[in-house]
C-alpha cells in the first residue's frame, strides 16, 4: 500500500523512471543497500530526463542534416583541422557569446559541419535553431504579415545558438538588410551564431545595398568570430554517396 502511494507521488512529480523501477523492481536490486538502490534510481531518472531534453532540443533545432562531430571526415585532401573542430565542439564559444563563420565552395562539407556543431550544442543542453537564410527571410516576412514580427525576433534572440546557412546566395534588399542587422544587433555579446556561405566573408559587404548597414552587420559578426575556410578536392556529397553505395553492396 505504501509503495503504491509512493509510486503515484513519483508519477505526479513526473519521475516516471523511478516510479517504474519501484513498481517493477529488478530482483538483483534487493541485494543492494537502501542508499545504493536510491542512487541507482536517481541516476536512471536523471539520464532519462537528460535524454528526453536532448531529443526535444534536437527536434526544435530542426538541423538541416543529421550530423555529428564523431563522423566528420578529416581526410588529407580537406583543409580542416581536427583539433580546432573538437575545441569548437566543446561549445565554449557559446559560453563566451562568440560566433563561427564557415566558408567554402559547394560540396566542401559546410552544412554538415555546422549541423554537427548544432548537434553538439543540443547534447550539451543549449537551445539551437537552424535556418537557411532564404527561408529565414521568408519566415520574417510572414511574421510581419501576421503582426508576429516582434514575437518571432524575440524567439531568435532567446536562442543560445543561431545557425544561418547559405548566406550570400543573392544580394539582399534594404528591408532584408535591416532584418539581418536586427538579428546581428540583438545577439551581439548576448548569443552565438554560426554563419555559412560559399563566398569569403571579406566579400559579404557586397550583398548589402547600404554601405552603412553592411558595416554595422559585419562589425557585429566578424570581430567575434572563429573563421573556418573549408576546401576539398572531392565533393563531400560525392564521398558520402559513395560510402552509402559501398555499404549497400556489403548487405
Amino acid at each position: 500500500m505504501l509503495n503504491n502511494q509512493t509510486i503515484e507521488k513519483l508519477r505526479d512529480m513526473k519521475l516516471k523512471t523511478m516510479a517504474q523501477m519501484l513498481s517493477q523492481p529488478d530482483p538483483s536490486y534487493l541485494e543492494l543497500s537502501f542508499e545504493e538502490r536510491l542512487g541507482l534510481m536517481v541516476e536512471k531518472e536523471w539520464m532519462a530526463k537528460k535524454n528526453s531534453k536532448i531529443k526535444r532540443l534536437l527536434r526544435n533545432a530542426n538541423l538541416g542534416i543529421n550530423a555529428c562531430i564523431e563522423d566528420i571526415d578529416y581526410s588529407s585532401d580537406r583543409t580542416i583541422n581536427k583539433q580546432s573542430i573538437l575545441e569548437l565542439a566543446s561549445c565554449d564559444f557559446i559560453e563566451k557569446s562568440l560566433n563561427i563563420i564557415t566558408t567554402g565552395k559547394t560540396g566542401s562539407g559546410k552544412t554538415y559541419l555546422i549541423c554537427a556543431f548544432g548537434n553538439s550544442a543540443c547534447r550539451k543542453g543549449y537551445t539551437v535553431k537552424y535556418f537557411r537564410i532564404p527561408e529565414l527571410l521568408l519566415e520574417i516576412q510572414e511574421a510581419k504579415s501576421n503582426s508576429q514580427y516582434s514575437k518571432f525576433m524575440r524567439g531568435l534572440q532567446n536562442t543560445r545558438l543561431l545557425i544561418l546557412d547559405d548566406i550570400g546566395l543573392k544580394s539582399y534588399t534594404l528591408e532584408e538588410s535591416r532584418d539581418i542587422l536586427e538579428i546581428a544587433e540583438s545577439r551581439y555579446n548576448r548569443g552565438s551564431m554560426i554563419l555559412s556561405g560559399q563566398i569569403s566573408q571579406s566579400q559579404w559587404y557586397e550583398f548589402f545595398p547600404d554601405p552603412t548597414i553592411a558595416d554595422a552587420i559585419m562589425d557585429r559578426i566578424i570581430h567575434n568570430s572563429y573563421i573556418l575556410e573549408l576546401d576539398s578536392k572531392l565533393s563531400m556529397r560525392e564521398v558520402i554517396a559513395t560510402r552509402k553505395m559501398q555499404n549497400l553492396d556489403k548487405i
